[in-house]
């Protein structure tokens, strides 16, 4: 009788394992099958809109202490051509702020000025994230604490303005007059993450409120600058309650604010197409008509908040440029990935902490072939995503074969319509870094190729006009 309670209930457990087997595979058959492969068409002739490349924006977190960090990846950040860097820890790492024997404030930006000056060499300019609090001016002597002093937090903002806004300053030898234009100055870093002081909206003492009024006091006293742009509140994500308590806050007490700035990381690319649909909508309100145009800045993105092993791979890289291809369709300023270089250990960077390229580097790299003008490109499929451009001359396309499977391998068609005759250069550049180039005559309006896209390849086609 017990072997035969037994069997019956080995005969149902392997049933229940063939009916799951079943279904995971039916699952993953039917999906596959429902796959749409991509077609890709692009009209040379039909500009749709304008590119915004507002992934030409790098941030650096705050790896190592008195060690600056940009010094040995100038040439390789530089040549993604970035327009903006952003750095945080500008008041703990380098040593901006202390007290003399008299117990006032002396401020040092010698230090803070070396890797500013690295940023300028890459050819970008500073975006400030202000904190953290300098132990000698901190409560608790922390990095996260608010200060003793609410004055001396201000007058630090309005000296950190007047040096790297300021129509007197010159450092890194020539670094004046216009190249201190248009430079950013958030309020600190992910204010709501208990790391960083879990700054409240809700009063009490470590109030985000009270940082922000005495930060715009001190930007509102700074003398002789040029303009620039303070904003925030840098959270770790967009929420409504930080927006909606936060904006109330600076339309009541009638504050400045240029930018508003969040956090976002994500494994989904469609993921960054919500943001700004949220934006939108919690800000319906009439009452938030001044901050609905605002400037927005993604100031931090990448694929993990932890450290991921696999955005460094050719997964990460493909989701890189199918992230950015959504942050292009955004009302969005500049999104910062991060971060441009590892620390001792690995971590974010899309460089080691030797300088070595990950794959992300040429992901970010590759999307440098595009242009200014938007132009129609139809035929996307469920994986493989396309975004063409033109310019003098030129037309570019980028493709993406984004699974984070990595199963789907594509025969992609890719048809240029209404091209004007005569000889053209063709290059294709994949997500190594590796180009092939050839010239050839078009005597029609059409042109067709046919790529392979592996899983989580890139491919960059680029038609220089010759004649």
């Amino acid at each position: 009788m017990i072997k035969k309670v037994i069997f019956s209930l080995l005969i149902r457990f392997f049933i229940l394992v063939f009916v799951f087997v079943f279904l995971i595979f039916s699952f993953n058959y039917f999906s596959k099958a429902q796959a749409i492969k991509a077609n890709i068409v692009v009209d040379t002739k039909k500009i749709v809109g304008f590119i915004n490349p507002n992934w030409k924006a790098l941030a650096q977190g705050g790896e190592e202490k008195g060690v600056r960090m940009l010094k040995n990846v100038i040439l390789e950040t530089s040549a993604l051509y970035p327009r903006y860097i952003r750095i945080d820890h500008i008041f703990d790492f380098y040593d901006v702020f202390s007290y003399d024997k008299n117990n006032q404030p002396v401020f040092n930006f010698e230090k803070l000025d070396q890797t500013v000056c690295d940023i300028y060499a890459i050819g970008a300019k500073p975006f400030f994230s202000l904190g953290y609090m300098p132990p000698s001016l901190s409560q608790d002597g922390s990095l996260i604490d608010q200060p003793k002093n609410w004055s001396h937090w201000s007058l630090l903002v309005q000296k950190t303005i007047e040096r790297y806004s300021g129509k007197d300053s010159r450092f890194c030898g020539s670094v004046s007059g216009q190249l201190l234009e248009n430079i950013y100055y958030e309020v600190w870093n992910e204010p709501d993450l208990e790391t960083f002081g879990k700054w409240s909206l809700y009063g009490g003492e470590k109030n985000y409120k009270t940082l922000y009024y005495y930060t715009v006091q001190g930007a509102i006293k700074a003398k002789n600058i040029y303009r620039f742009f303070l904003g925030g509140p840098a959270t770790t994500a967009l929420y409504k309650n930080w927006l909606t308590k936060f904006f109330d806050y600076v339309d009541k007490e009638k504050l400045r604010i240029d930018f508003v700035s969040w956090h976002h990381y994500s494994k989904n690319p469609d993921d960054f197409y919500q943001d700004l649909e949220n934006f939108d909508r919690w800000l319906a309100d009439e009452k938030y008509l001044r901050f609905r145009f605002l400037p927005k800045i993604i100031s931090e993105w990448g694929y993990d908040s932890n450290p991921n092993p696999i955005a460094d791979t050719k997964i990460g890289a493909s989701h890189t440029i199918t992230s950015i291809f959504n942050l292009v369709n955004q009302n969005l300023d500049l999104a910062f990935a991060f971060e441009i270089k590892d620390g001792i250990n690995p971590s974010w960077g899309i460089l080691t902490y030797m300088g070595e390229k990950k794959p992300r580097y040429f992901a970010l790299k590759l999307l440098n072939v595009l242009q200014r003008n938007k132009l129609m490109l139809t035929g996307q499929g469920t994986y493989v995503k396309g975004l063409a451009s033109a310019g003098y001359n030129k037309i570019s396309l980028v493709l993406v074969n984004f699974d984070p499977n990595d199963r789907n391998n594509e025969l992609v068609p890719v048809t240029f319509n209404n091209l004007t005759l005569g000889t053209y250069k063709i290059t294709e550049t994949n997500l190594e870094g590796k180009t092939i180039s050839v010239n050839f005559t078009i005597n029609s309006t059409v042109l067709k190729k046919n790529v392979i896209m592996t899983p989580n390849s890139a491919l960059a086609i680029e038609l220089d006009k010759l004649d």
